[in-house]
C-alpha cells in the first residue's frame, strides 16, 4: 500500500506555496507604499499630529493661565466686597449700639419723669387733703361778725389778695 500522508509534506509553510520570500515580500511593499502614502499626505496638508499636539497643549496652557487669571481678578473682587459689607455692617453695628445707648438714656429719662409726676401728684393730694381739712375746720368756727361798712370789707379784702 502506498502510503500518502508521507507525498503530502506536513509542514504549513509549504502548504502556502513554494514562494514564501514573495508573499513576505509583497508585505513589506504594501506597508512601505502605506506608510510613504502617510508621509505625503502630511506634507501635502501640512498638518502633522505632533504640531498639532503642541499647538493644543499651548492653547490649553495659555486658558488655564486665563481662567486663573479670572479666578483671581475675581476672588480680589470678592475680597472687596467682603470687606465693603464687613465696613458696612460694622457701621450699621456702631449706629445700633449708640440708639440702644440713646434709648436706655430716654428709658432713665422717663423713668425719673414719671417719678417726679407721681411725686407731684400725691403734693396735690396732700394739699388738696389740706385745703379740704382747712375749709372743714373754717366752716366750724363760728364767723365773727364785723361793724365795718361792707365797703371797708371789700378793700380790706382786696389788699389781702394783693399782698398775698
Amino acid at each position: 500500500m502506498i502510503d500518502l500522508a508521507e507525498d503530502t509534506p506536513s509542514n504549513p509553510l509549504f502548504r502556502l506555496g513554494a514562494q514564501p520570500i514573495a508573499l513576505t515580500a509583497a508585505a513589506l511593499l504594501l506597508l512601505i507604499a502605506g506608510v510613504t502614502s502617510i508621509a505625503i499626505w502630511r506634507a501635502y496638508t501640512g498638518a502633522t499630529p505632533e504640531t498639532d499636539r503642541v499647538v493644543a497643549s499651548r492653547q490649553l496652557q495659555a486658558r488655564a493661565a486665563q481662567a486663573s487669571e479670572q479666578l483671581v481678578e475675581k476672588t480680589k473682587g470678592l475680597e472687596a466686597t467682603q470687606q465693603e459689607s464687613i465696613d458696612q455692617l460694622q457701621v450699621v453695628q456702631d449706629q445700633l449700639s449708640t440708639m440702644k445707648r440713646l434709648l436706655a438714656s430716654q428709658q432713665a429719662d422717663t423713668k425719673r419723669l414719671s417719678e417726679q409726676v407721681a411725686n407731684l401728684n400725691e403734693s396735690i393730694d396732700g394739699l388738696r387733703q389740706s385745703f379740704a381739712s382747712a375749709r372743714a375746720t373754717e366752716a366750724e368756727t363760728p364767723a365773727v361778725t364785723s361793724k365795718k361798712p361792707a365797703r371797708h370789707r371789700v378793700h380790706a379784702s382786696a389788699r389781702k389778695r394783693s399782698r398775698g
